[in-house]
Parts: C-alpha cells; structure tokens; sequence
C-alpha cells in the first residue's frame, strides 16, 4: 500500500478579535485510507497573546496513513475556541484545509468563520458569550449545506506541515 507521513505543527492564529484561544482539531479521510500511527484528532493549550496578536500553539502532528488510492485525501479541520476569565469558552471559528499532496514542507494559512445566527443570537453572544455553533461538524468542509449560512470572518490559522510519499509509483502516481 501507498504511504503518507504527515509531520509538522499547528503553529499558532491571527487576526481574532477574542484573546485567550485554543484549537481543536482533527483529520478526515476517505473509507480507503488507515491511519497506522498517530491521532485522529487532539486540541492544544490556551494562550493569550501578548506580542502583536498572534496566538502561539506550536502543537506537533505525526501521523501516519497507508492507502490503496488518492481518493478521500486528508483534510485537516480546525475549531477554535476562546476562553474567558471564568474557563467559559465559546466559538472564535471553523476552519479546514486540504493536506498538501506533493512531498515537502508546506505553510499553510486557514481562514476561520462562524455562524452568525440571528441578531438575537448576535446581541446574546456580545453580552453573554456564546452564541450559534454548527449541529453537525461536515458542514465544515462540505459546501452543500455552507452556502445557506450567515457567517463572520474569524481569524487565520497557520500551519506547518512536512510530507512524506512512499510507494506512491507501485500505484501509477508520479511524486
């Protein structure tokens, strides 16, 4: 079988109006993928920027896939949150962000957004936290359902990933 190592990190965030943020994160693939090592999904500390206003995470990712075909390639999805003075947390943004498919080192930047909601929501969220969030995390990355929504432009993600290809000829791909 083909492989596919993922190695890098989750470097950090900016241009988000809360402070005090964290991510959550996993990884999607296709039914003919198998993750040999590693985890599917992890979060990383909170942080409070206090240089500029870039959040620093610097959270490692190794993992380590076999598969049969190109079809179902990873992709990475991203929630951050933040958190106030009291440990509540509320939604800062989703993102995702296809894993790169050529072998190397790559920075990645992933643009976040949330629901919006109604001004009700809207109103609630400024002056008591929270606020909407989405029943079902597909629609991440799945535009069938993305387009109908009223969303916010959050902040950006950045990310560093190393990739590594093995076996990929044995199946007619050239790297």
């Amino acid at each position: 079988m083909a492989e596919v190592h993922v190695i890098g990190q989750i470097m950090g965030a900016t241009g988000f109006s809360e402070s005090s943020l964290f991510c959550k994160w996993g990884i999607h693939t296709g039914a003919a993928w198998k993750l040999l090592s590693g985890v599917r999904e992890g979060q990383t500390q909170v942080d409070t920027p206090q240089v500029g206003d870039m959040a620093y995470w610097s959270h490692p990712i190794d993992l380590h896939f076999a598969t049969k075909g190109l079809q179902g390639w990873p992709r990475l999805h991203l929630q951050v949150w933040s958190q106030d003075s009291f440990g509540r947390c509320q939604l800062a943004g989703y993102g995702f962000c296809h894993v790169p498919s050529s072998p190397g080192t790559h920075q990645l930047d992933c643009p976040t957004w949330r629901p919006l909601g109604s001004w009700q929501e809207q109103l609630a969220r400024a002056f008591v936290g929270g606020g909407p969030q989405l029943l079902h995390g597909d629609a991440i990355y799945s535009g069938a359902d993305r387009y109908r929504l009223h969303t916010a432009a959050g902040g950006t993600v950045h990310l560093e990933l190393g990739l590594l290809l093995r076996h990929f000829d044995r199946y007619g791909v050239e790297c």
